[in-house]
């Protein structure tokens, strides 16, 4: 039986509809202010088209985002289903683990951390890979988490073992088709945290989108305000595009069907 929202519900939803969202809607008018803050254009966000190094940084940081996302779902999605399958016995010990980032200050983690790398990829901005998989571990490992407590695993496990399938075909075949929002959603934290960091990237000497941003701020003020609203978007963007891509592609084979 479904729940029906009364009228105190339906009023904390539209006050922290309100609360959430008048800031994004009045940081987006200051955004498109004209010079001098009169009349409204799209000129600050043109302008970061053309500003200096906004490509370059804009590509190392979607390099490093892709990077860190596919590092931390080949660690956390085997290391999640073994705990949830025959190891509980370390699972508190890896609920510690992940949580420690939490604890860790960024800046101990920047200068302690690098240390222990080769040095040969300190000198490159793949370093940063590493440690934004260190940050994101406590989000994704309680998403991932709770997605696989959401499925029968043990009888997919069983009944994909007993067609043949070995372990490996398994957990590409049947268990992360079977959490594909948990695996979308763990991606996309990733993803939004590596692209937003800045702290790292300034610590580390690395010229990211953040660090660009920062820097190309001090000449505008509603640029700023744009370079941040645009991103914000641009990764909602990605998220609801790839929320919905599994229904587009069903759509679109079910259209292929159909006209064969």
């Amino acid at each position: 039986m479904k729940r029906t929202l009364g009228w105190s519900d339906r009023t904390i939803l539209i006050a922290a509809g309100f609360f959430f969202i008048t800031p994004f809607l009045a940081a987006g008018e200051y955004s498109l202010r004209g010079y001098g803050g009169k009349g409204h254009t799209f000129a600050n966000y043109t302008w970061i088209l053309h500003q200096l190094g906004f490509g370059p940084a804009l590509l190392t940081s979607l390099r490093i985002a892709g990077v860190s996302v596919l590092l931390l779902l080949f660690l956390m999605i085997p290391t999640v289903v073994y705990v949830q399958l025959g190891g509980r016995r370390w699972a508190r010990l890896i609920e510690i683990l992940c949580l420690l980032p939490i604890v860790i200050p960024v800046v101990s983690l920047a200068i302690g951390a690098q240390v222990a790398m080769p040095k040969r990829l300190q000198s490159t901005s793949y370093e940063l890979c590493f440690f934004y998989v260190i940050i994101c571990m406590p989000y994704v490992y309680r998403t991932l988490n709770t997605g696989l407590q959401a499925i029968a695993l043990p009888t997919l496990v069983e009944a994909s073992s007993s067609l043949g399938a070995t372990p490996v075909k398994t957990l590409v075949l049947v268990i992360i088709p079977a959490i594909r929002s948990a695996t979308l959603g763990a991606a996309f934290i990733t993803f939004a945290i590596s692209m937003g960091e800045y702290a790292l990237a300034v610590l580390l000497h690395f010229h990211t989108l953040p660090t660009w941003a920062t820097n190309a701020a001090q000449e505008n003020l509603y640029g700023s305000v744009a370079i941040s609203i645009g991103s914000l978007f641009s990764v909602w963007f990605l998220l609801v595009l790839f929320s919905y891509l599994p229904a587009i592609k069903g759509a679109l084979q079910n259209k292929k069907v159909k006209v064969t």
